[in-house]
């Protein structure tokens, strides 16, 4: 028996008085009923628990109310299945439905119970990544030739909230992107939701500056977007996405100079027209086409979303699909047809020369020869892009091994901004996403090495020198060098494997013993001048086969010379060693010294 054979207290026919029980680091989870005992299962978090007056002759326990208070907004009740629902604080059950957006969660979540008894998963959401130093250096090398690129052509930069307004993109992005929204109520009862892209912020902005930003706007942007869709390679639920922007150029011209920029991207980073190219459409073609067929305009943007599917679902499956938003199977057929044409000549022949559609993407190509990427584009029907909001010139990049997803894709949208409520204005701008180019670098062998490089790592060899060190990397620091300090008292072979490491191009070591053993030779290293600065020489050089390094307190010496006997020095291919004396040492010149002279006390 659990408690000895003596009677426990609860069994006297008496009702047991309201029990409060302050646990300190527990929040029940369960209430476990048993004709002689209660207990509570808990999991460590530091709430009060409150059970209701009850005795055990009271009517079965399953159906009494246990209420957890976690405090004076929620608490929940245990159902006779042992679940918590929430209360309200008359005690009435809460509609979770009627509170909760589209996204399900509410405007004031109450405290889900955690077992902390079960380990966390240490791996990022599903969809999302981490950027340990390796792969987030890889991340600036990209993000610094997008800005770049977009400086070169005159670009601005600007950004966006993360969090929008779900409204902004309802409106006008199609239906595609409103199933992948990550949206929710906040705690004020805003539907928000994280941006899927970028335009609809850019066009948010337009208006919201009016006339006082000068037209033609050519704003360029990096930034983080969500969307909850099907993985596949080069796509995640989270990616960064390079934006360029013309607001106020009615004319192609715009478009062309947005793929030049493209365009030379790639080069620099080692693409080549072989491997990547460009598809260029019109929406226009479209509008050509279901016009004749007396298709009213509401369903154009619903049609332009499932021929964007083309390529990646079968032929089947579209034609049904376009027959569910009405089409006649003439007009099917009709409009499959144009989607096959794959040159202008021969959508000429079918539109007639005298189209706006023909006449764009003419003067489009035409342009691609004066900018000098004529090579790289190629005309393809078929390309109309997911987003309802284009109304012109559309154009994606491929990979031409077809083993990759759109590397990147955009067009002209000139009705974006009324959709808003502003003034319509001519826009183009292209997306481009981190995922997909890493993928294609990877695929063609591109991917530079970006390996960690520290100029110098300091260390003492003395603990009571440390602040020496500390002073010496802070007046490096101050000439603009980056400086690893060795934080800790470690031994020499330690810091040469560190040094080595981290690609340190010098390593300074500041000890008392070093001033006493001199200068030695340097065996198979070139000449490098070490100048030697005093603080009656403030000026210091600032070439890279120098060491401008100190204007120190004459309390710690000023001598830099060279200790190339260090044996690691072979095993680790340091390019240079040096050390810093300490006193008595005070020299008041600032002359050139070259590696090899083995002479302690005179400076050539």
């Amino acid at each position: 028996m659990l408690f000895g054979k003596k009677p426990l207290p609860w069994t006297e026919k008496k009702p047991l008085p309201i029990c409060r029980c302050a646990m300190a680091a527990a929040t029940p989870s369960l209430l476990i009923l048993h004709p002689r005992l209660i207990l509570f299962a808990t999991t460590l978090r530091p709430t009060p628990l409150i059970c209701h007056q009850f005795s055990l002759h009271s009517p079965p326990l399953s159906r009494l109310p246990v209420r957890f208070a976690h405090n004076k907004h929620h608490s929940f009740s245990t159902s006779p299945l042992g679940t918590a629902t929430p209360l309200s604080a008359d005690n009435s059950n809460v509609n979770e439905t009627t509170r909760a957006g589209r996204s399900g969660s509410i405007s004031s979540p109450p405290h889900q119970v955690v077992d902390y008894s079960q380990k966390v998963d240490v791996n990022p959401p599903k969809g999302t990544r981490d950027f340990p130093p390796e792969e987030m250096r890889l991340r600036n090398w990209l993000f610094q030739n997008f800005k770049e690129v977009s400086q070169l052509f005159g670009f601005e930069e600007v950004d966006y909230p993360v969090l929008e307004s779900e409204a902004l993109y309802i409106r006008k992005a199609g239906e595609e992107i409103r199933d992948q929204l990550y949206c929710f109520e906040d705690r004020g009862n805003r539907r928000v939701a994280l941006r899927p892209e970028l335009t609809p912020s850019l066009a948010r902005l337009v208006i919201q500056k009016g006339k006082s930003v000068a037209l033609p706007i050519k704003w360029f942007a990096v930034g983080q977007c969500w969307r909850y869709e099907r993985m596949t390679r080069g796509r995640r639920r989270e990616h960064y996405q390079w934006n360029m922007d013309i607001i106020g150029v009615p004319d192609v011209t715009g478009e062309a100079e947005l793929i030049s920029s493209i365009v030379t991207f790639f080069k620099r980073i080692g693409i080549t027209a072989k491997d990547v190219g460009f598809k260029i459409s019109s929406r226009k073609v479209l509008q050509e086409v279901l016009s004749f067929y007396s298709v009213p305009e509401s369903l154009f943007a619903k049609a332009c979303i499932i021929i964007d599917k083309m390529g990646k679902i079968p032929m089947e499956e579209i034609k049904k699909e376009l027959e569910l938003v009405e089409l006649s199977n003439d007009a099917i057929e009709d409009l499959l047809q144009v989607l096959s044409i794959k040159s202008l000549t021969e959508l000429e022949e079918k539109l007639g020369g005298t189209g706006e559609a023909v006449s764009e993407l003419k003067q489009l190509f035409s342009l691609a020869e004066k900018f000098g990427y004529s090579e790289w584009i190629q005309f393809d029907a078929s390309v109309v892009r997911g987003l309802a909001y284009y109304t012109g010139i559309v154009f994606e990049g491929f990979d031409r091994e077809g083993k990759l997803r759109a590397i990147c894709g955009g067009g002209r949208y000139d009705r974006l901004l009324s959709t808003f409520g502003g003034d319509d204005l001519p826009a183009c701008g292209f997306g481009f996403g981190d995922a997909v180019i890493i993928e294609l670098l990877k695929e063609r062998g591109l991917l530079p090495e970006l390996p960690l490089e520290i100029e110098n790592i300091v260390c003492s060899l003395d603990p009571n020198l440390q602040g020496a060190a500390a002073m010496v990397a802070s007046v490096l620091r101050g000439k603009g060098q980056c400086v690893d300090l060795v934080l800790e008292n470690k031994p020499l072979k330690w810091v040469f494997k560190r040094a080595t490491r981290i690609n340190a191009r010098r390593l300074i070591l500041v000890g008392s013993a070093e001033w006493e053993r001199g200068m030695v030779g340097r065996p198979s290293i070139p000449s490098v001048p070490i100048t030697v600065v005093s603080p009656q020489s403030p000026s210091l050089p600032t070439t890279s086969s120098t060491i401008d390094l100190l204007s120190l307190p004459t309390n710690y010496g000023h001598l830099l010379h060279h200790q190339s006997s260090f044996s690691p020095l072979k095993q680790h291919k340091l390019n240079h060693v040096f050390s810093l004396s300490s006193p008595p040492y005070n020299p008041l010149w600032s002359r050139s010294l070259t590696i090899g002279d083995t002479r302690t006390g005179d400076c050539q």
